[in-house]
């Protein structure tokens, strides 16, 4: 009795949310992501099917389309929170996260790069990136992968967590939402460019400041002078007032070059330089692969740490 007594005690003090994004965070390593079934899948199909309905490419068809989307998932969240604090909390950060499959995606490019498999490794890092791979180098490869991993680390990872820690559960699935939403909508192409207005900027505005956590979490685990001084110098020419800074700090904590020449749906792009050094090989993949989890266990340790101080 007194020992169930103290775990219930435990799991509604300060030390609830700590203990529930550990948990999330390892049940996203044990299980990795929903094979089958995933809610965000379900959630996609959902959006696509009210996008075609209500898209008139005007701002106010997508704030409609996005309300529609996303509030009644956020409510039933908030809904079912009070009746299992601790499991809903687990359950929505688990589904918010994508750290196991961040690391598989990546890995599964650096280990055919590594063997010389060039055009597997060209397939696999297209799965990862919107740009064209089919005839990119070994170099090439490896940068779109490298960026592809540091960016993501932010948006499938720490801006959750970030949201998580400010409003628990429903939190971290309003981010993951919004961030879904923008990756479908959030183009500034004649279909969307004002109906993913709100999708973009909404997305945008979530990601500011968890974005600069995770830059300074970057910087802070590999080279941090360069680190902070590329974020400094190089992030402003981003296009991507979020992605920038966190690129740029991860390119110059690994100390390696990232951006330059891209092709997007057919077009070249000259994207400015980000970072300091060689441009990456397959090693830096990997090398990016394990400043994500370093980072994710300093996270999560500060999460224990304002626990203890809330206690």
């Amino acid at each position: 009795m007194s020992t169930a007594f103290d775990l219930a005690a435990l799991l509604a003090g300060p030390f609830a949310l700590p203990l529930a994004a550990v948990g999330a965070v390892l049940l996203d390593q044990w299980l990795g992501e929903a094979r089958r079934y995933h809610p965000l899948v379900g959630f996609g199909q959902l959006a696509h099917a009210i996008e075609r309905r209500l898209n008139r490419q005007t701002i106010r068809s997508g704030i409609l389309a996005w309300a529609l989307v996303v509030l009644p998932f956020v409510a039933l969240a908030c809904a079912l929170r009070p009746l299992a604090p601790f499991a809903v909390d687990v359950l929505l950060l688990y589904f918010s996260l994508g750290a196991r499959s961040l690391a598989e995606h990546a890995v599964a490019v650096a280990t055919p790069l590594q063997a010389g498999q060039l055009d597997q490794a060209r397939q696999r890092v297209g799965w990862m990136v919107s740009r064209e791979t089919s005839s990119l180098d070994s170099s090439g490869v490896a940068k779109a992968g490298v960026e592809s991993v540091l960016e993501n680390g932010n948006d499938a990872i720490f801006g959750a967590l970030f949201w998580f820690a400010v409003f628990g559960g429903p939190g971290a699935l309003l981010f993951r939402l919004a961030n879904t939403l923008d990756a479908m909508w959030g183009y500034r192409t004649p279909r969307f460019h004002r109906f993913g207005r709100l999708a973009a900027r909404f997305d945008d505005a979530l990601n500011w400041l968890p974005a600069r956590l995770t830059a300074l979490t970057y910087a802070l685990l590999g080279h941090t002078r360069q680190a902070l001084r590329c974020w400094r110098s190089q992030a402003p020419s981003w296009d991507s007032p979020n992605a920038g800074p966190v690129m740029a700090a991860g390119a110059g904590s690994l100390g390696v070059l990232l951006g330059g020449a891209a092709i997007y749906q057919g077009q070249l792009e000259q994207r400015p330089p980000l970072g300091a050094g060689a441009p990456p090989q397959a090693a830096d993949l990997r090398r990016a692969i394990v400043l994500i989890q370093r980072s994710l266990a300093l996270w999560l340790a500060a999460f224990c740490l304002m626990g203890a101080l809330h206690a």
